[in-house]
């Protein structure tokens, strides 16, 4: 292809990914910011690409410097939307640059427009996407995705080429000649098309991804109280105990709300909600990171505690138990009497299943409430055996 052609298929793949970032933007409400920042870069590649095509036009080296510009301001948008994942952002030093960038054509470009245009303005190219790739990396909102090694290699690679094309590019053209040149503008818009292909491929991947784990964790994820359901708290809690090291302790504590239809019948639903809306407040600030926490259903609750044996697992469930209920009755609150019965039960091999380690702490919760409710038992190791 000639270079022509090359230029028109950018910018064409530009205005295609341009529409697919948008129309991606309306099914992914919670990254608009991103998307739309995105969007907008392609569009001012495009704007830069279509100067660069018809740079020789514009008096001295206002069309390179011009089109040079743009571009940069593309990626700097397109770093402005990384960085946007995680709530960031870099207005000021993005000016800076832009700035800066502007007075080097202003005061070398005149004197060396083709080294300015071939080699020198490749320079913040290659720094921006070693900026892009490093905040992909440094990205909280996208650490755990398969698809951000893919997106950093792009960005990697992209950078790597400007670098080589602003460093080792000029002493091979100086070695062969000018003629080279043309051969490094080719090769330049084959990599830009590849490029402008694998850039928003990985964006939209890193969103897609992104949103399928966020439903992914909705569905593990008990709406009312912010805990795992039942479900999430069995997949967590089977992967903490896989974990754990052989020779650590593991307990489990069962909870039930006492009489919790009562409540519901006397204050009303409203008041069940806010009830249990409570109780994994309490559990959370109680049971700390450590502590897997879940909403089995209805008020029935459990709190895997790793590296936790019986003494300091009762001790969690008493201080849940008196925070809980002092929570409830003061009157800045609920102003309700509220308690919980708790069943414990500390695993007496790391070969127990999870499910084995709670129905032996709901034998003791099944005792506990026997007994009179608002208490702690403790499962016998008969019970961890008859579970087991």
């Amino acid at each position: 292809m000639d270079l022509p052609t090359l230029w028109y298929l950018t910018v064409g793949t530009l205005v295609v990914a341009t529409a697919m970032t948008l129309w991606e933007r309306k099914a992914h409400g919670q990254r608009s910011r991103p998307l739309g920042i995105w969007a907008a870069s392609y569009v001012v590649f495009a704007i830069g690409c279509l100067i660069a095509m018809r740079r020789e036009a514009f008096p001295g080296v206002t069309g390179p410097a011009l089109a040079n510009i743009i571009m940069v301001l593309g990626y700097l948008m397109v770093l402005h939307g990384v960085r946007c994942l995680d709530g960031r952002v870099g207005i000021v030093w993005s000016a800076a640059l832009l700035i800066a960038l502007t007075a080097a054509w202003a005061i070398g470009g005149e004197a060396f427009p083709v080294f300015f245009w071939t080699h020198v303005a490749s320079l913040p190219i290659a720094l921006i996407c070693g900026l892009t790739a490093l905040a992909l990396l440094r990205s909280r909102a996208v650490r755990e995705l398969r698809s951000r090694p893919v997106a950093v290699a792009v960005f990697v690679c992209h950078g790597v080429f400007y670098l080589l094309r602003a460093t080792v590019a000029p002493w091979l053209v100086a070695f062969y000649g000018e003629g080279l040149l043309l051969v490094l503008a080719k090769v330049t818009m084959y990599e830009a098309v590849l490029f402008t292909v694998a850039m928003p491929m990985a964006f939209m991947a890193l969103i897609r991804e992104e949103y399928q784990a966020q439903l992914l964790a909705d569905s593990r994820t008990d709406f009312l109280t912010g805990l795992r359901n039942r479900q999430g708290f069995f997949e967590y809690g089977a992967r903490a105990l896989k974990d754990l090291a052989a020779q650590r302790p593991v307990s489990l504590l069962a909870f039930d709300l006492d009489h919790f239809k009562a409540i519901n019948d006397r204050y009303g639903h409203d008041a069940g909600d806010a009830v249990l809306k409570l109780f994994a407040t309490v559990s959370r600030d109680i049971a700390g990171a450590d502590g897997v926490i879940g909403r089995l259903g209805g008020e029935e609750f459990a709190i895997l505690l790793p590296g936790q044996d019986s003494l300091a697992a009762s001790q969690i469930g008493e201080a849940v138990a008196r925070g809980f209920s002092e929570r409830a009755a003061r009157s800045d609150g609920l102003k309700m009497t509220a308690t919980v019965s708790i069943g414990l039960a500390e695993a007496q091999s790391h070969a127990i299943e999870l499910a084995a380690l709670l129905s032996a702490a709901d034998l003791a919760l099944y005792k506990a409430k026997a007994l009179g409710r608002n208490r702690i038992q403790v499962a016998t190791t008969g019970m961890v055996s008859e579970a087991a």
